[in-house]
């Protein structure tokens, strides 16, 4: 019996799964669906459901799936991960201020519960995570 893949989810992620306009929409859907075959366990940052949540809402001006994702997120069955003082000061591990203005606290946060929880891959689209040794989820489906 195979081991159960473990995946963090990146807020980029998110948006994409939810926001049928997003030009990355087709390509996470079938990612999320494969990965679900393939009964793998998502992991949500607490942060990454807040960032994904005030996208939708600032950005997309869609207050109604802001909402929607929060509420779906908050049932039991799904794992979201509190973050604290400690993952605070844990992820400035992964914070370079000299780098790229898109590579922020959000995302140090999610390598940090990646590596905590012994992820398998980030579920990103963001080139951030290879940069610091991490797959992509849509490498792990190469495998």
């Amino acid at each position: 019996m195979s081991k159960q893949s473990v995946v963090v989810i990146d807020a980029d992620a998110l948006i994409a799964q939810t926001d049928s306009n997003d030009a990355l929409h087709q390509i996470a859907v079938a990612i999320t669906q494969e990965l679900d075959r393939k009964n793998t366990k998502f992991i949500y940052p607490v942060t990454a459901v807040y960032e994904a949540a005030t996208h939708m809402q600032r950005v997309l001006n869609n207050s109604s799936s802001a909402y929607g994702i929060i509420q779906l997120l908050s049932n039991s069955e799904f794992e979201v991960v509190e973050v604290n003082q400690k993952t605070l000061f844990n992820a400035l591990k992964f914070f370079d201020p000299k780098s790229s203005k898109k590579n922020t606290i959000f995302d140090c946060t999610v390598a940090l519960i990646a590596k905590e929880k012994g992820a398998d891959a980030i579920f990103s689209f963001d080139k951030f995570y290879k940069k610091l040794g991490f797959k992509l989820a849509s490498e792990l489906l190469r495998e």
